[in-house]
């Protein structure tokens, strides 16, 4: 279990207890709250606080949120006279002799001699010398393990240790708690610590939950669930106390996050975008290319959403290449054609200048009539990072006035706001990038977009809930007709030499090519610069083809020079770096190496592997690596090409930060919660803040007031929760 800093963890601990007389106890001083300083506990004194001090363990309320990192288990008889061989045990005694020496088959042997109330016990290790040092003559510790008699006398080989303090009981838990240290700090002094703030407290902690619902929910009173965490009396205790706090964690999580969705829906209107059947119908006969099943239910979806007049918040997920883009048009349009303006916000820029280009392609030769009977006119309006000052004024300009209707852009419209004329809607494309305050920040005035994010990476569904708890789900889970699955191969090498005359043949075909290399500088790591790979290939197995470089360094009108040459004809191989990894569509490049692919994430090896698969051409990927022992997540990549398969092996294998990056940007990461080892405790916990919000939908009242304090201290800032209490 992680051990989180306190001052991020208001609402585990609670506040001061309640005003009144606080219950006697003989172990307790008189007047301790949460806020009392460890040091003035009995048993801990100014020395040991000063070393809890170094890991940010002042009060009472921070030890007791200083989880167990693991636990160790001292279970079992413990006296010598009632061990039994081969039964697990665990004796406290005083060491008396230590020993060194190399056995026959020259291994090193380290033997510790206690004596103990009921008679010896030796402890043994096998080739751990160093061990020896860890003892000294005179000092009190516990081993635990399996004993067995030999030579008349029980002995444990590889025992777990427990030194104790001079004062320290050796029978305080079965199972022993291991915490996160600070240099200088040692686990007696965390376990002294900790056990001083549990009896201070005992009978003051207030309680989050109400009592139906701690007994519905099967989860131990808040006092029981510290004492459980930190002092268990068997693995059941340890499991009903962890659950306990990780549920509380995502439960409070999933309460901000709706009362974000609901605070936005009840402070701001949305526009009423209503789309009639025969516009509809001309938005989608913009596209050369029937839509699919999936593609017209998630975009009647979104649509009948934009309908409402109450602000959207959709999150659209599909595999790579399943017509997000597309979708993502169909809205956009809508809200143009109705008179209003569209935002598409992409992470790069040479992702934002494609989706200029995919509108452009689109529109080319069309006359769009809105619902006022006028043209769509101003084209699209491209507002990026890279611009010259007199280019972002011109843009901003023709926002500001309404004449673009259109707007692409990246991090630059969130980094400083242009002024709309009257925004519809924002499609923030690669979700985990923008995260949810730089969502809001396009807000302005009282009317809110509607707001769908996209994600290329498939989640699985419970995961999803869990992380974008404020957005409802539509899902993509149809490939379009004649779409077929990349070939994909592991290259090792052996097979490399092969591998590039494959390659070639098939560029002399008429195909064109992507060589990935993780790295755009030379690493300790052994990884070639993106230059030196450059130089390889062309004067290597790729000198009879045209070669171009791109990397995330590059000027902004280079790479998009660059990739214009390639989307024309005039390159014939593209050497890059995971720059490419998300949205760039040349139908035309239908074969892929990644050089070092066991340095690259399954999502981002599939992403990568994406980009050829973008036309009629099946595409072909190799995987090259130098490893030649079993790779779980090489294998996976090569064996399934099914986007949802392949995100539940990664987070199987890697957890979710892979899959949806380290965290939303402005939102603290969990401190317990495993989105995904907590899956089923996540679904309950979503299932509960439903149901609470439907009876209450801001938390109002004396029964949830300390429930609504704790959320909004927690999530206030990162979620906006200002309103709410």
């Amino acid at each position: 279990m992680s051990s989180p800093d306190a001052s991020v963890q208001p609402g585990l601990a609670g506040d001061e207890p309640p005003a009144g007389p606080a219950p006697s106890a003989p172990h307790r001083p008189r007047d301790v709250g949460l806020r009392a300083r460890l040091e003035r506990l009995p048993g801990v004194g100014s020395r040991r606080g000063e070393r809890l001090a170094r890991l940010g363990l002042v009060e009472v309320r921070q030890a007791l949120v200083h989880f167990p990192r693991d636990y160790k288990d001292f279970t079992g008889s413990h006296t010598v006279e009632t061990l039994v061989a081969g039964e697990h045990g665990a004796v406290a005694g005083e060491v008396v002799d230590i020993g060194s020496r190399t056995t026959v088959t020259g291994k090193a042997m380290v033997t510790v001699l206690l004596t103990t109330d009921g008679g010896p016990l030796r402890g043994i290790w096998f080739g751990m010398p160093f061990i020896a040092k860890r003892f000294r003559v005179g000092s009190r510790v516990v081993l635990a393990g399996v004993a067995r008699q030999s030579a008349g006398c029980f002995e444990m080989a590889h025992p777990e240790i427990r030194y104790l303090d001079a004062d320290e009981k050796a029978e305080s838990s079965p199972w022993l708690a291991v915490y996160p240290l600070a240099e200088g700090v040692r686990q007696s002094d965390v376990r002294m610590g900790v056990q001083a703030a549990l009896a201070a407290v005992e009978g003051q902690l207030q309680e989050t939950f109400r009592p139906h619902e701690l007994e519905v929910r099967s989860l131990l009173p808040i006092y029981d669930a510290f004492r459980a965490v930190h002092l268990p009396a068997s693995r059941e205790e340890i499991e009903a106390g962890r659950r306990r706090f990780i549920y509380q964690e995502l439960y409070m999580l999933q309460l901000a996050l709706r009362l974000h969705r609901r605070q936005a829906e009840v402070t701001h209107q949305a526009a009423c975008i209503d789309v009639a059947a025969d516009l509809r119908s001309r938005i989608e006969g913009v596209f050369p290319f029937p839509l699919t099943q999936a593609q017209r239910r998630v975009a009647g979806e979104i649509l009948s959403d934009m309908a409402s007049g109450t602000p959207m918040q959709r999150l659209l997920q599909g595999d790579v290449g399943s017509g997000k883009t597309a979708v993502a048009v169909i809205a956009l349009l809508a809200a143009a054609l109705t008179g209003h303006q569209a935002v598409i916000m992409a992470p790069t820029e040479l992702l934002a200048r494609q989706h200029v280009a995919t509108l452009e392609r689109l529109l080319a030769g069309r006359e769009l009539i809105d619902t006022t009977g006028q043209a769509l006119r101003g084209g699209v309006t491209l507002l990026i990072g890279g611009q010259s000052k007199a280019e972002r004024a011109a843009a901003v300009a023709r926002i500001a006035a309404g004449e673009a209707r259109l707007i692409v852009g990246t991090q630059a419209l969130v980094a400083s706001p242009p002024r709309f004329h009257r925004l519809g809607l924002v499609v923030i494309d690669e979700q985990h990038r923008f995260g949810v305050v730089q969502r809001a920040r396009l807000q302005q005035d009282d009317c809110q977009p509607h707001t769908l994010v996209m994600t290329a990476t498939p989640i699985p569904r419970t995961v999803a809930h869990a992380i974008y708890g404020d957005l409802d789900l539509s899902t993509i889970d149809e490939q379009p007709p004649g779409r077929q699955p990349v070939q994909t191969y592991r290259v090792g090498p052996q097979q490399l030499d092969r591998w590039w005359s494959f390659y070639c043949r098939k560029l002399r075909e008429g195909r064109r090519g992507y060589v990935v290399v993780p790295a755009v500088e030379e690493s300790e790591a052994g990884l070639a610069s993106i230059d030196s790979a450059l130089e390889e290939l062309a004067n290597g197995p790729l000198e009879a083809f045209r070669l171009g470089l791109i990397h995330g360094r590059l000027p902004p009108d280079v790479k998009h020079a660059i990739m214009d040459d390639f989307r024309r004809g005039r390159l014939d191989v593209i050497v890059a770096t995971s720059v490419v990894e998300v949205g760039i569509d040349v139908p035309e490049a239908t074969l892929m190496t990644i050089l070092d692919a066991d340095r690259f994430g399954l999502a981002q090896l599939h992403q990568l592997r994406g980009r050829v698969a973008r036309g009629a051409t099946r595409g072909i990927c190799g995987a090259v690596t130098a490893v030649k022992e079993d790779h779980p997540r090489l294998e996976a990549f090569v064996d399934t090409t099914d986007g949802f398969r392949l995100a539940e092996f990664d987070l199987i294998q890697r957890g979710p930060g892979e899959l949806v990056g380290k965290k939303q940007s402005g939102v603290p990461p969990l401190c317990l919660a495993d989105i995904i080892r907590d899956a089923a405790v996540a679904a309950e916990a979503r299932e509960h803040a439903i149901a609470t919000l439907a009876e209450n939908p801001f938390l109002e009242g004396d029964d949830l007031a300390r429930l609504r304090k704790l959320v909004v201290r927690r999530w206030g800032d990162s979620l906006d929760l200002g309103g709410i209490g």
